[in-house]
């Protein structure tokens, strides 16, 4: 008689639990989720000090609570529309109150090496001493861990240079002239909460980027853009764009680039505040940067100013540090072939969770994902004979629907992904849809 499988799973954040979620009520008895901080939560457990990858102080969810829940457990009906970390760390936590997962999580217990044995096992390395074996390796350890800096700007800059990574308040930056450079989500975040206290904030867009504010018509605007994935999509991309053209008017006349391609095809910025702050004359728009010396600036435009501070929000590269570069490095490659961004073609006891960037809430597409990986690890789903070959496919279509930037190596659009995924569960795998949806509770 055959063993049961037994599985390790990589980070207690939101992907990690709902994995660990998923196998359990898929009967699967043998897992560990291992977690280095000592809660649930990963990125959403606020600290105020640099040490794992945190939220900053004032962070609130960019998508709204009712695109945002996992599958069969909804966010509280007293949450606002865009929850803060503080209440998104409460839902994760009840999460993993209510399914009983607490036990199952070893915590302070960082994977120091994972090394695929000839067998196809993986042995665990755990804080650089014990070693455990398991039959499947989940991999949930997030995206925005590592830092991607610059070039050459923190080296010929004379001021103080921090990445977006490090930001966690805005107290330090009062009455400093200060450049934020980079428009995605963390960039507009990082730059309208220093001009309340900077003597002078800029921000530097190097591309167009759409930055699309949080509500329209008075309800959450991913749930209107939800209604416009139904119409054919050269229809659903004139309607994106007659649409934020009555909410924004013309990126132009913030002193912003206008973009030139689809909505969808780049990681959209959800703030509502930032083209406030530059119409009152609070965040001050600058092209890209041309060159440094020492504290002075010069933009692509020729404009020159002098800054006491730049906050680089440039993103985060891929990191597996478990995993000898020569296995798999993801940290600056251009196209990631993994099949529905979870099986890799030469490694079938390797499973990655939340490895994707969707135009939405990451942990209801986890959710998913961990259902199908729990139907694999149990019999109910076989990968496909030809996985290489998706994996590819799905990797074109990556570079061909978006932007060409390391930035979305892993974008995904969220209801397109999302009905793949449920194509793929199969009927005989746990259904949870049927059964009474689970009640938030705080202890």
């Amino acid at each position: 008689m055959k063993n049961p499988p037994r599985v390790a799973v990589i980070g207690a954040g939101c992907s990690g639990i709902t994995a660990l979620k998923n196998l359990l009520q898929a009967g699967v008895e043998e897992v560990v989720c291992f977690e280095q901080n000592d809660e649930v939560g990963g990125n959403w457990i606020y600290s105020p000090q640099l040490s794992h990858s945190s939220v900053c102080e004032t962070t609130h969810i960019i998508s709204s609570k009712t695109l945002s829940a996992y599958v069969d457990f909804p966010m509280p009906e007293d949450y606002p529309d865009y929850p803060s970390h503080e209440q998104v760390l409460a839902y994760f936590q009840s999460y993993a109150r209510h399914f009983g997962l607490y036990p199952y999580i070893q915590f302070n217990s960082r994977i120091t090496a994972a090394t695929l044995l000839d067998n196809q096992q993986w042995e665990l390395q755990i804080n650089g001493q014990e070693a455990q074996v398991f039959d499947y390796l989940f991999v949930a350890n997030g995206h925005h861990n590592v830092p991607r800096h610059p070039e050459g700007v923190e080296a010929a800059f004379a001021g103080e240079y921090l990445h977006a990574h490090a930001y966690k308040n805005n107290a330090p930056f009062k009455d400093k002239r200060v450049l934020v450079i980079g428009s995605g989500n963390s960039g507009c975040d990082c730059a309208v909460e220093i001009s309340r206290v900077a003597q002078h904030a800029a921000i530097s867009i190097r591309r167009a980027q759409y930055i699309i504010p949080k509500f329209f018509l008075g309800k959450p605007t991913d749930t209107f853009n939800k209604v416009i994935t139904y119409p054919p999509k050269p229809l659903g991309n004139l309607m994106r764009s007659l649409t934020l053209k009555l909410m924004v008017g013309d990126y132009r006349s913030y002193d912003l680039p206008k973009p030139d391609f689809p909505v969808t095809a780049a990681h959209p910025t959800l703030n509502s505040e930032l083209l406030y702050k530059i119409r009152h004359g609070k965040v001050h728009p600058r092209s890209g940067i041309a060159s440094i010396k020492g504290k002075e600036i010069t933009f692509k435009d020729g404009r020159q100013e002098e800054y006491d501070t730049i906050v680089a929000a440039t993103g985060y590269k891929i990191t597996l540090p478990f995993f000898k570069k020569d296995f798999i490095n993801y940290e600056d490659v251009d196209r990631i072939p993994l099949y529905l961004r979870m099986f890799h073609e030469q490694y079938p006891s390797l499973v990655f969770i939340g490895l994707f960037q969707p135009q939405g809430a990451i942990w209801p597409l986890s959710d998913l994902q961990a259902k199908l990986a729990a139907s694999y690890v149990t019999g109910r789903w076989q990968r496909p004979a030809n996985l290489g070959a998706l994996a590819e496919k799905d990797s074109d279509f990556i570079a061909k629907e978006f932007t060409r930037s390391q930035r979305h190596t892993i974008e995904v659009h969220y209801h397109r992904f999302r009905n793949q995924l449920l194509q793929q569960i199969p009927k005989s795998a746990p259904d949870w849809s049927g059964q009474k949806k689970a009640v938030f509770h705080d202890a």
